[in-house]
This record gives C-alpha cells, sequence and structure tokens, in this order.
C-alpha cells in the first residue's frame, strides 16, 4: 500500500465533478435548472453530435453581476444560501454552487453573461478547472454557456 497524500484541489474536483456531471445530459439538465432558477422565460439548447463536440445552453434570466462571475465558478459558491436555516427555504433547483465548477473541471467552458440594464458583459473561459480568460464586453441579459470537450481530462468518463 502506497503513502497516504493529499489530493491536488484540480483532481479533486474533476473526482467529484464525476458526483454530478456523468454524462452531457447531465450538463444540460445542469446548465438548464440554472437557466430556470434565474428567472428565464427561453431558454435555447444546442447540441452538437450528442454532446460530444459541444453543449450550448442560452438564456434570458437575471444574468451574473460582473463581480460574481469568477466566483460563480469556485466550488460550493452560491447565492442561494448563506446560513443553515436558509437550507429549509431554498425554492431553487440549484443551491449548493457544484454544478458551475464540475462542469468546468472535466471541459472547456466559456461563459458570456449580462444583468438586466448593463449595457456589459463579462466573458469568462475556463478549461479543465483553470481559468484562462476572464473580460468585459458586450453581452445580452442572460446567460450563454458553451461547454466543449467534455471529459477531455478524466478518461475513465469518455466511456459514457
Amino acid at each position: 500500500m502506497g503513502k497516504i497524500h493529499e489530493l491536488t484541489n484540480v483532481l479533486a474536483d474533476q473526482i467529484a465533478a464525476g458526483e454530478v456531471i456523468e454524462r452531457p445530459a447531465s450538463i444540460v439538465k445542469e446548465l438548464v435548472e440554472n437557466s430556470l432558477d434565474a428567472n428565464s422565460k427561453r431558454i435555447d439548447i444546442i447540441v452538437e453530435n450528442s454532446g460530444l463536440d459541444s453543449i450550448r445552453v442560452i438564456d434570458d434570466g437575471s444574468g451574473i453581476a460582473d463581480d460574481d462571475v469568477k466566483i460563480a465558478f469556485k466550488r460550493h459558491a452560491t447565492s442561494k444560501i448563506t446560513t443553515r436555516r436558509d437550507l429549509f427555504k431554498v425554492r431553487t433547483m440549484g443551491f449548493r454552487g457544484e454544478a458551475l465548477p464540475s462542469i468546468a473541471s472535466v471541459a472547456d467552458v466559456t461563459l458570456t453573461t449580462a444583468t438586466p440594464g448593463s449595457t456589459t458583459g463579462s466573458l469568462i473561459h475556463i478549461h479543465g478547472g483553470e481559468l484562462v480568460d476572464l473580460k468585459p464586453g458586450p453581452a445580452r441579459q442572460g446567460t450563454d454557456v458553451v461547454v466543449r470537450e467534455l471529459f477531455f481530462n478524466t478518461p475513465a468518463r469518455l466511456k459514457y
């Protein structure tokens, strides 16, 4: 038996992602639930090659504030609960802060978002859990998430 050691955060995130993201349909489910929680009236889903090439979910919901875009990809970061008591009042589908970081840890993710009334939004690009780019830019109200290269860094999951 080998010596016990701690996993790196990136590796731990990739393993944990397997509990949330099992296959492309899991990504669609999580992103649509985020859109519904954002009070979207319209949600467009574009899937290429059964999700093997890309999954894109576009909504017209409340978007993510510029200051919150980066933290939205951190595990257990959520706008839904702040205290234990909040757990008994949750009325949204998502509240644990696991969907976006789980997806981003096993894929290439680009998210563009803007809140109501804003003239610009934010674009964030994360590859395998690592921040590639974060910048302001033009965006319409809502959120546009593009997921590519699903499970590129978790070969066992490529079999789904």
